[in-house]
């Protein structure tokens, strides 16, 4: 069980917190692409506990700042985007790109009191729909060549989903193998042929078996963490019980995001993006191997569970997340409908706003949760201490930034006494008869 303390550490994220000061030394996924092409011009974007607004500059540049502005406090996200700036309709004081006040139009010209003004405005970059922020100090690391970065904008589409709970929890469920055999059981199998966009629903690696099925039949994997130089691989097997094992590859990315196989032609790449200590967002990047993803179909099906503008999903804690008592006895083992997304939602909200982790009890199944805590840990303790943090996971520079590529994530079937290089040949076929250049 762990000490109040140090969960307390693990899991808050305000500026001047150990999680906080870690988590602001990565890019954070900050808003997506299509959130700036609305009626709104400069959009809220709430981060690590700070309150920021974003826009696009007469240039097209994303501009990321603090939202108030420092006269009266007034909401910049109402602002108006003009030649040079951003300017605050409250008294029009206007601030460049890189948050300094340039213009106090009502205030007498010879002050110049604009001079020592200026408001935090933060680096981004923008990559296949999806819009990363740098809150930290000094330069950020260089961006890995990871498959979502590296392939096309044709084939990766992002989105984001809205949980009223802390990241860390979020982030949890995705390196926990065991649990997609319970919480997404399906008591009844679909045809895979109407799998796309949907995860858990293809055949199993290269059979005719689906994967709601042997996820079923075979709840007890075998799992095996290993330390990357991005985070962790996660291994699970499943013996089948003719001689052959099913081998699932999972990755956590470094501080808060997980790598793991969507279907036989696709991966998500999905961080857990801390607002504040109690909410977080979902943001994927779903990556085809294949053909060019269908976006349209993609967005349609996710757009069924979730209301904008903040991306809040539907089934949620104020209506039982859609619990239907017939539901659990016949089709899901939640009763909360078809979308694996509202199972976890409902596993990670219904802890609390904070899991209070001095109350559980970790399983063996639950290994790579456990070495992430302590990875953290260690992380935090050299980012207060403020020692060198190259030695951390990520923080790289563009020569390493090339090295670090994939991470592997896949689902095949192998013999169980010779199973270890099995998952590399399929990976390697799959990524040699790609289009887009997915070489390791």
């Amino acid at each position: 069980m762990m000490k109040v303390d140090k969960n307390r550490e693990l899991t808050q994220v305000g500026p001047d917190t150990p999680g906080g000061k870690l988590l602001r030394q990565y890019w954070m996924p900050a808003a997506l692409s299509e959130e700036l092409e609305r009626d709104r011009p400069v959009v809220p974007v709430n981060l690590l506990g700070e309150k920021l607004a974003l826009h696009r500059n007469r240039d097209g540049k994303l501009v990321l700042t603090e939202r108030h502005c420092p006269h009266r406090g007034a909401d910049l996200c109402f602002g108006r985007v003009e030649e040079g700036g951003i300017r605050c309709p409250f008294h029009g004081w206007k601030f460049d790109e890189t948050g300094q006040c340039v213009e106090q139009p009502a205030e007498p010209s010879n002050l110049k009191m604009y001079e020592r003004i200026k408001i935090k405005s933060y680096p981004t970059f923008e990559r296949n729909g999806l819009i990363f922020a740098y809150l930290g100090e000094g330069e950020p690391p260089a961006v890995p060549d990871l498959d979502c970065f590296v392939a096309p904008e044709s084939h990766v589409f992002s989105f984001k989903g809205l949980w009223e709970c802390n990241w860390l929890q979020a982030l949890e469920v995705g390196i926990d193998p065991a649990h997609a055999s319970f919480l997404h059981r399906f008591l009844q199998d679909e045809d895979p042929k109407d799998s796309y966009g949907k995860q858990f629903r293809d055949t199993a690696a290269n059979t005719d078996i689906p994967m709601t099925q042997l996820l079923r039949e075979f709840p007890a994997p075998e799992i095996h963490v290993e330390d990357t130089d991005f985070g962790m691989r996660l291994i699970a097997l499943r013996d089948l019980g003719n001689g052959n094992s099913h081998v699932r590859v999972t990755n956590q990315v470094f501080p808060c995001a997980i790598t793991i196989p969507m279907s036989n032609e696709m991966t998500i790449t999905q961080w857990h993006v801390p607002i504040d200590d109690e909410n977080c967002y979902w943001v994927s990047m779903f990556t085809s191997f294949g053909a060019p993803v269908d976006k349209e179909k993609m967005r349609d099906q996710r757009m069924e569970e979730h209301t904008l503008p903040d991306y809040a999903p539907i089934k949620n804690k104020r209506n039982n997340y859609g619990y239907n008592r017939q539901e659990q006895e016949t089709l899901t083992y939640t009763g909360m409908g078809m979308d694996i997304n509202v199972h976890d939602q409902w596993a990670c909200e219904s802890m609390g706003a904070i899991q209070d982790r001095t109350k559980e009890n970790l399983g063996t199944t639950d290994k790579a949760i456990a070495m992430h805590r302590r990875k953290l840990s260690k992380a935090m303790a050299v980012v207060v201490s403020e020692e060198d943090v190259s030695s951390l996971p990520l923080q790289i520079g563009k020569e390493q930034a090339r090295e670090i590529r994939g991470p592997v994530s896949i689902d095949v079937i192998a013999p169980t006494k010779d199973w270890q290089g099995v998952w590399r040949e399929k990976d390697a076929d799959r990524r040699n008869a790609c289009e887009w250049n997915a070489s390791l």
